[in-house]
């Protein structure tokens, strides 16, 4: 079982350590992030954050309640109070020992908890390479939908990489739990 805590300056190094070469971090972190991942980097990332009230972006690492360790980062951004959507992003299970256990699912759950629960989100939505097919069937057994496909919408070396779009309503999560 994990819980959510903030991400905090204290928690760089660890990340960094996990935000592999240049193309895995383009694959989990998206653009924001050029290689290599430096703490100035993860300092502007942190900028204006983790304030529930009032941030667009909330930003977390993944702890395993039984070992109190760090297994993951995760964050909730794009926060559009007006139209009640999000977007998860920067989804992570960084320590490689505690892959294919499930924490990636956890996660996800206690993200959204976050976004229809504590923030009153209506839409959340996620993109995620279509070949990272572990994340795929993770966001489905989460409750993403597919939504769409934006073809060669990254640019790695000398190919594309296809994205695919995926969202959950606040009442298909409820249906859900």
């Amino acid at each position: 079982m994990i819980t959510l805590q903030y991400f905090e300056p204290s928690d760089f190094q660890e990340l960094i350590s996990w935000s592999g070469d240049e193309a895995f971090l383009l694959q989990w972190a998206g653009t924001q992030f050029k290689f290599p991942l430096s703490e100035d980097q993860l300092l502007e990332y942190l900028k204006d954050s983790n304030d529930m009230n009032t941030s667009n972006k909330l930003i977390y690492k993944a702890v395993d309640l039984e070992t109190n360790q760090t297994i993951g980062h995760i964050s909730i951004g794009g926060i559009d109070r007006q139209n009640r959507s999000g977007r998860v992003g920067k989804v992570l299970v960084g320590n490689q020992s505690v892959r294919g256990k499930g924490y990636g699912k956890q996660m996800i759950q206690q993200i959204l908890k976050i976004g229809f629960e504590d923030l009153k989100l209506h839409r959340i939505s996620l993109g995620v390479f279509e070949f990272n097919e572990s994340a795929l069937l993770c966001y489905e057994k989460s409750g993403f939908i597919k939504e769409g496909l934006v073809r060669d919408a990254r640019r790695y070396k000398d190919s594309y990489w296809n994205l695919i779009e995926m969202g959950i309503l606040e009442d298909e999560w409820r249906m859900g739990l």
